[in-house]
């Protein structure tokens, strides 16, 4: 009998992944085999140095991109080989998104672009929404900026608006890449400790990757990726621990 995911408690998973770019000698495995899940209400760091494949696996895990082999489930939904409109339907109703870049669109205003998935999905906000959204506001601390169009704001409060609208419709899964890389060191702390509270009092499972030991700090589990394997799981670290890990690894990639 096959395990569901549902019974392994995760939210996301991927089974003996495998993604290469190009072809014969110009061929590049960005991703080897890989198997692993995002368990449901934690937050989950997945660090490694560029080009380690830590973003493939996140795109492939979202259904933003497709797997060269192996299979990836969302929930208990297969979705490998999934159509395109059905993947953007179970994006845009069980996954949150938060960009480097913050991706708000400059012609819509704070509100209009947190309830932007709702108009995606032709549909107002039931009352019990609107609640979360305006706890999300006042959380977050954009009442004041609710006319406000991007432009108008710090990169900060940007990245603020990014989250509200990628937990407004309270998704199972929020991934998020390289969420403070934009940002100064207060800012990135104050979106990690926001993110860190979706998880702990919402429930909500993050994924987020990161090459920042300090980001990946915050997070109840850090899996370690290198050259598209990954090398390590490990509960919690401190941002001191992650360092000397990826300088350990860094130092045996140079030895090998």
């Amino acid at each position: 009998m096959e395990i569901t995911t549902t019974d392994l408690g995760l939210a996301a998973r991927v089974q003996q992944l495998t993604k290469t770019f190009g072809s014969g000698d110009g061929e590049v495995r960005a991703l080897d085999n890989v198997s692993v899940g995002v368990r449901r209400g934690e937050f989950t760091a997945i660090m490694g140095p560029s080009g380690s494949g830590k973003s493939t696996l996140m795109h492939v895990m979202a259904g933003l991109d497709a797997a060269s082999s192996g299979r990836a489930w969302i929930g208990d939904t297969e979705i490998t080989g999934l159509g395109d409109k059905e993947l953007t339907l179970l994006r845009r109703r069980r996954v949150g998104f938060v960009f480097q870049g913050f991706n708000l669109v400059p012609t819509l205003d704070v509100m209009g672009n947190i309830l932007l998935p709702f108009d995606l999905d032709g549909r107002t906000p039931s009352a019990l929404e609107r609640a979360r959204i305006e706890g999300l506001v006042e959380t977050l601390g954009l009442s004041p900026r609710l006319r406000h169009r991007p432009h108008e704001l710090s990169g900060g409060q940007q990245q603020r608006v990014a989250i509200a609208r990628a937990l407004a419709t309270a998704p199972d899964l929020v991934f998020a890449d390289e969420p403070t890389g934009n940002l100064d060191s207060r800012s990135g702390c104050e979106v990690l400790a926001l993110l860190r509270a979706a998880s702990a009092e919402h429930g909500q499972s993050i994924a987020m990757v990161t090459h920042d030991p300090v980001a990946a700090s915050h997070a109840d589990r850090v899996v370690f990726l290198g050259d598209g394997r990954i090398t390590a799981d490990m509960p919690r670290q401190t941002a001191e621990q992650i360092s000397a890990h990826m300088l350990a690894a860094d130092g045996a990639g140079v030895a090998a």
